[in-house]
């Protein structure tokens, strides 16, 4: 992956747009990116991570101050960073979300996050993603780093170096699980652990079933007397060879029940069929005096039925000349009501002036009436016009006010219009003040606070010193009171050994048998006690003195950094100015608000201007449109009126002269009906009196009369007929009853009903007790074999789940860490010691170098104490001792190297596990100041090294060492009290 451009707006400490080329340094390798401190160095790197992630490293909690505090709120603030993974070329825009003013109604209004990624395609950028989650999905999958690996493997931030040496185990795994994705590890242990836990409860939920089915058995054989003699064991074998004992037993039972069984039911057959016998010949004598009965009073009503029977006959007869006689009864009414029809209709066309010849009048009539149609027609029509002219002579008139009324709004807008513009005028100059006078209020308020507190911190100040100046002549008169008891200390030693001198022995100290002067011991010799108490009183004056030392720096440096945040002026002045700067800020705010409103009112007034314009243009052209109309309208009623006249002649209207001859026309049509149909009703009346009388001639009857005496309503005629078939058919079957019940009796023994039926009682309760018997002798039978063959299949079950369960408990301790496993080292830490032994490898490669041999990491598998994670220790070798370090014990410069060296052997192993991406761009943040000359040319080196293979790297450092040796450089300069801007050198060749 390699960077190619960075374009920065309004982000960090950056108001106006910054850019970093860093394809300029493709000739020089290494860049310095330099500046003061808090100008804005770690921001470049902000910047990278926040377009790739949409986060930064220095915020990983808390809250996220992305947008410049120098912004102004109409200002924009987003970072586009250009770069290549692989032979792609990709462009990715990305803005925080920030309070930005409303673009109506005034306040501020809420701009969200936003991303778009584009690729070079063709010399031109394509879009390929236009939403936050889809450019963070797209570049996770193009990247292949998550933001956590990209900051340990590219973006190497500041005070992130000793993060991965000094951390502890578990923070360590933490990290290097993130790194390497081994939760997998931690989820198959877990997994396993669970396999482990199930597989005992099933192996535990098996023995309580066993046991449980074996208490069935022993309360079913109790229930049912099935224990025998000494069955009464405790183990579960045991107690299951006295169930099958128990089996037999019930198998034996149910045998004896079954024959049992048998020979009841063959006795209940055997009375059962008895009584069967004696009850048929019971219900045949019986039935025979019954039928007897039946067949007496059916033959006496034999003669009813006879006449029945020749009614019902003749009325069939009569029934066929029904049709007949009703049809001349309907034709004879028929020929009455026409008479007195035609009778009416002659009147009434007499009445109305007619004519005796009907048939020419309606002829005449239809023929003025076909003439007169088109000219009812035209009177419709003109009533119809005459509307028409009334209705358009109102919207003309209503059309032409309107038209006024709009002239003389557009006469009146135009002057509103003009004050507007004025007053707009005069408020707007006022209204742009207010960005200028925010930002100078929001510059004054820092300054106000910075001068209280360098006011209370100058008083800390003096404080701080005064306390650091007395410690510091305590501190010194107790090392002079150590230094003078050390001289007498030493002066009192010589009188010590001139006490023990002998003459003519050798001296301690000298070797010499002559002693021409020995020393003079002195009155108040300084024992070793008085020299130490001196030395302790010593050493607690320096830390007093060193202590007061660093809190008047820390008071000094507060202060001085509160004066300068201050400026230097009065906090009267600074208070006035806001003052007055605030007063200023409230009218310019409310000469915006009435300028928000005046342009609303303007815009208003506009909109107002075009619809009038364009009301009036409707109405002038509907008012010609309907003035067209309404001349055409006129010249159609004219027209109208002379054809109508004609037509009416005497009447009122041409519609009455057609309705009154219509009239008149349909007298005469239904005169003529009425004579058409009188003729037709008396030649159909003579056709059916002929034939009425003709069919009863021909008939059993005498007359019209006797045939309807004859005749018998339809339920009447089945009401006869039903009686007499139900009475023949009733005599024929009791007779051939009779006859087949009168053999029976004859052939049948005779018998006693109530012996045979207490002794069929007595069989079938013999039978239902042996059944009973032999049912529940079967049920305990199947119950019980069946509770057997359940245990003997869960103890087959169990057992194998026993198997089972050994072989996942050993396994899941084992991953567990637990016994037998001796490391007592997880699966995932052991996959991911295997890592770090990589990681430990790559590292050295470096650290070697820049420590000249003396210093190597070392991975350690050993236990780690009270049960913390193991495995994942790293120490230090110490050449110059041979033995082993904490990585706390090493210095600030040490750890230092020892951190890069770490975190670049981390890259290249989590860059060859992402799928060996290609690292063309590299960043170390700060750290360097911490080394000396000899040590800084070594990291130097190392860092030139990465450069290899058309690779950049970009150091972030104030140290001046650094800025003489890398002439390419990124410097980010600070005003003093406004936003930074980023100056490349010009002199870098591209």
């Amino acid at each position: 992956m390699k960077l190619h451009r960075l374009d920065l707006t309004g982000f960090g400490p950056f108001r106006e747009t910054q850019t970093v080329d860093f394809d300029a340094f493709d000739a020089d390798g290494v860049f310095l990116i330099t500046g003061r401190t808090g100008a804005g160095k770690s921001s470049i790197l902000d910047g990278v991570s926040f377009a790739l992630y949409g986060a930064v490293p220095r915020y990983e909690g808390g809250e996220r101050r992305l947008r410049s505090d120098h912004c102004f709120l109409g200002d924009p603030t987003e970072v586009r960073l250009e770069f290549t993974v692989g032979p792609r070329r990709w462009r990715v825009t990305r803005a925080p979300e920030y309070d930005r003013p409303a673009k109506r109604g005034g306040g501020l209004t809420t701009e969200p996050t936003r991303a778009h990624l584009e690729e070079h395609v063709d010399g031109a950028w394509v879009g390929r993603a236009a939403k936050p989650r889809e450019v963070g999905i797209l570049l996770d999958e193009e990247i292949g780093l998550n933001a956590q690996q990209f900051q340990q493997v590219i973006l190497l931030a500041q005070n992130k170096f000793s993060r991965f040496l000094l951390a502890a185990n578990d923070e360590r795994q933490a990290l290097l699980r993130t790194l390497f994705g081994t939760r997998r590890f931690e989820k198959y242990t877990n997994d396993l652990e669970q396999r482990r836990r199930d597989a005992q409860k099933e192996q535990e939920a098996g023995d309580a079933q066993i046991a449980t089915l074996l208490t069935l058995v022993e309360r079913l054989i109790d229930t049912h007397d099935l224990e025998g003699a000494g069955d009464r064991p405790d183990s579960v074998t045991d107690r299951r060879a006295a169930a099958a004992r128990a089996l037999r037993r019930a198998e034996y039972r149910h045998d004896t029940a079954r024959n049992n069984r048998g020979t009841a039911e063959a006795a209940a057959r055997n009375a059962a069929a008895a009584l069967a016998v004696a009850m048929a010949y019971d219900a045949a004598v019986t039935e025979l005096e019954g039928a007897r009965v039946v067949l007496s009073r059916l033959e006496a009503e034999s003669p009813r039925i006879d006449a029945d029977r020749r009614r019902l006959a003749r009325a069939q007869q009569a029934e066929t000349l029904r049709a007949t006689v009703d049809a001349a009864d309907r034709a004879a009414a028929s020929h009455t009501d026409a008479v007195e029809a035609s009778a009416r209709a002659q009147a009434a066309w007499r009445a109305a002036g007619g004519a005796d010849d009907l048939d020419a009048a309606i002829e005449k009539f239809t023929g003025d009436l076909a003439l007169w149609a088109a000219a009812a027609e035209r009177e419709r029509l003109l009533i119809e016009a005459e509307q028409t002219v009334a209705v358009h002579a109102d919207e003309l008139r209503v059309l032409s006010e309107a038209v006024v009324a709009l002239d003389d709004d557009l006469a009146h807008l135009p002057s509103l219009r003009e004050q507007l513009d004025a007053d707009l005028a005069v408020l707007s100059v006022r209204a742009q003040r207010a960005d200028e006078l925010r930002t100078r209020r929001a510059t004054l308020s820092p300054m106000i606070e910075a001068t209280v507190q360098a006011a209370e911190l100058a008083r800390s100040l003096r404080a701080a010193e005064e306390d650091y100046a007395r410690d510091s002549a305590a501190a010194a008169a107790a090392t002079e009171a150590v230094t003078s008891l050390l001289q007498r200390r030493l002066a009192g030693y010589a009188g010590e050994l001139a006490l023990a001198l002998s003459e003519g022995e050798p001296c301690a100290v000298c070797g010499s048998a002559v002693h021409p002067h020995p020393a003079t011991p002195t009155d108040d010799p300084v024992t070793a006690d008085d020299l130490a108490a001196a030395e302790v009183n010593r050493d607690h004056a320096a830390q007093r003195a060193a202590g007061a030392g660093d809190r008047a720096r820390s008071a000094r440096d507060a202060h001085a950094d509160a004066a300068a945040r201050s400026g230097g002026r009065p906090l009267a002045d600074l208070e006035e100015h806001a003052r007055a700067c605030d007063e200023e800020l409230r009218e310019a705010e409310a000469a915006a608000v009435r300028v928000a409103g005046l342009v609303a009112e303007r815009g208003e007034l506009d909109v107002r201007v075009v619809s009038v314009q364009r009301d009036r243009a409707e109405k002038v052209a509907n008012r010609d449109r309907i003035a067209l109309e309404h001349a055409a309208s006129v010249r159609t009623v004219t027209d109208l009126r002379a054809e109508i006249s004609a037509a009416r002649g005497e009447f009122s209207s041409v519609a009455a002269r057609v309705a009154h001859t219509a009239g008149r026309r349909d007298i005469a049509r239904a005169a003529a009906g009425a004579r058409d149909a009188l003729t037709e009703r008396l030649r159909t009346l003579t056709d059916a009196l002929a034939d009425r009388d003709a069919r009863i001639a021909a008939s059993d009857f005498a007359d019209e009369s006797e045939v309807m005496g004859a005749l018998l309503d339809p339920q009447e005629r089945t009401r006869l007929d039903e009686r007499i078939t139900a009475h023949t058919g009733e005599l024929a079957a009791v007779r051939s009853r009779l006859l087949t019940l009168e053999l029976d009796v004859l052939e049948a023994p005779p018998t006693d009903l109530a012996t045979a039926r207490q002794a069929a009682t007595d069989a079938d309760t013999a039978r239902a007790a042996v059944i009973a018997a032999e049912r529940d002798a079967h049920n305990a039978m199947v119950r019980l074999r069946d509770l057997l063959l359940d245990v003997e299949a869960a103890a087959g079950s169990t057992a194998t789940l026993a198997e089972e369960a050994a072989v996942v408990s050993r396994l899941a301790d084992t991953v567990a860490g637990r016994a037998p496993n001796t490391m007592k080292m997880e699966l995932e830490t052991f996959v991911l010691a295997a890592e770090l032994e990589e990681i430990v490898a790559a590292a050295n490669l470096r650290l070697t170098e820049m420590s000249a041999g003396r210093y190597t990491l070392h991975h350690s598998d050993a236990r780690a104490a009270r049960g913390r994670a193991s495995g994942l220790a790293i120490e230090v070798l110490d050449a110059y001792t041979g033995r082993l370090r904490s990585p706390q014990s090493l210095s600030g410069g040490e750890t230092f190297l020892a951190s890069l060296a770490l975190a670049l052997g981390l890259a290249e192993v989590v860059t060859s596990r992402a799928g060996g991406i290609r690292l063309d761009t590299l960043f170390v943040d700060e750290g360097f100041g911490s080394l000396d000359p000899e040590t800084l040319e070594l990291a130097m080196r190392t860092l030139d090294e990465l450069r290899a293979g058309g690779r950049t790297v970009g150091v972030i450092s104030h140290v001046e060492a650094m800025k003489e040796q890398l002439p390419a450089q990124v410097t980010v300069e600070a005003a003093g009290q406004g936003p930074s801007t980023i100056r490349q050198n010009a002199n870098i060749s591209r």
